[in-house]
């Protein structure tokens, strides 16, 4: 990972706004490790960087993709690569920005030889819930069974169908990964009442500014797309099945449980030096990544 700098953590941390403000101070450009943003739509819902951040300095994998096509985190690490070997042609570095953990994780340490997708068998395992899954998850892989989202049907589903086409639980496969490319960077984080402070505004702003007729207007989504945090509540809201308010409150709980399971995986998964930005502000932390990352790449050209 020459010529790279990561700067990762929770969602409404700030990461958009440090990572570009990083990036111009060092004549670089950014590129985008969010599994939300990189499709094209939800603008609002994703909390995509505004118009003039993204004038501000280059951005890369942002509205890439239609909302109708599938994603992971293979075919983001091919799309991530190829904008990083874009910048590097310029003789520029390249800055990757996100909260999405296995997205990272796939350009610092590469990705494990999973099976493919078994549709016979996913068909099939699509006709259980997710405690159903989760049950037998737990007699496959209690590793996995005892990290993984079990509100995530989609994950259930590809963890079980990992250990039935295998023959082994998926958590050893996934420690089957490519040793760390000693990826330099950063880990930002809040104190939690702020975090959970700017969650809640964010999400009161996101109404305020039309996501409602954002969502109304999307249309088909893939399977990934779909797990847009507050996509199906909102939908559900539009169907008359919660109020606004109600609607309002489960994405903020959502969010804050999001942000916790980020701050979980990117504790124990990177090496990053982490950064609380409620001791510092924004103004210096910008000015010590900044600082940070020249060294890095200093150091790499030696």
């Amino acid at each position: 990972m020459k010529g790279v700098f990561f700067i990762v953590g929770p969602t409404a941390t700030g990461k958009s706004e440090i990572a570009a403000e990083v990036a111009r101070s060092c004549g670089g450009e950014v590129v985008s490790a969010d599994a939300f943003q990189i499709y094209a739509g939800l603008d609002l819902l994703t909390a995509k960087p505004d118009p003039q951040l993204l004038d501000r300095v280059p951005h890369h994998l942002i509205g890439a993709v239609p909302l109708t096509e599938e994603m992971n985190a293979e075919q983001f690490r091919k799309r991530a690569l190829a904008a990083i070997e874009r910048i590097h042609l310029q003789s520029k570095p390249a800055f990757v920005a996100g909260g999405s953990g296995m997205y990272v994780k796939a350009l610092t340490h590469g990705l494990s030889p999973l099976p493919e997708a078994n549709s016979e068998l996913r068909e099939r395992l699509n006709q259980y819930s997710e405690a159903e899954l989760s049950v037998r998850l737990r007699q496959l892989d209690p590793e996995t069974a005892g990290t993984i989202d079990t509100r995530n049907k989609r994950r259930l589903v590809r963890a079980v169908e990992i250990c039935l086409c295998t023959g082994r639980p998926a958590s050893e496969q996934r420690r089957r990964t490519a040793p760390s490319q000693e990826a330099a960077g950063v880990f930002l984080f809040r104190d939690r009442a702020e975090l959970h402070e700017r969650i809640d505004s964010r999400v009161e702003k996101m109404f305020a500014d039309g996501v409602i007729e954002e969502v109304a207007a999307a249309g088909e989504v893939s399977a990934t797309a779909a797990e847009t945090l507050g996509l199906n509540k909102i939908r559900e809201m539009l169907a008359g099945q919660i109020s606004e308010r109600e609607c309002i409150a489960a994405i903020q709980q959502a969010t804050r449980r999001y942000a916790k399971r980020q701050l979980t995986w990117f504790r124990r998964q990177t090496n990053l030096e982490p950064l609380n930005i409620s001791l510092h502000g924004s103004a210096k932390a910008i000015e010590w990544i900044s600082r940070k990352a020249r060294l890095s790449f200093a150091q790499n050209d030696d």
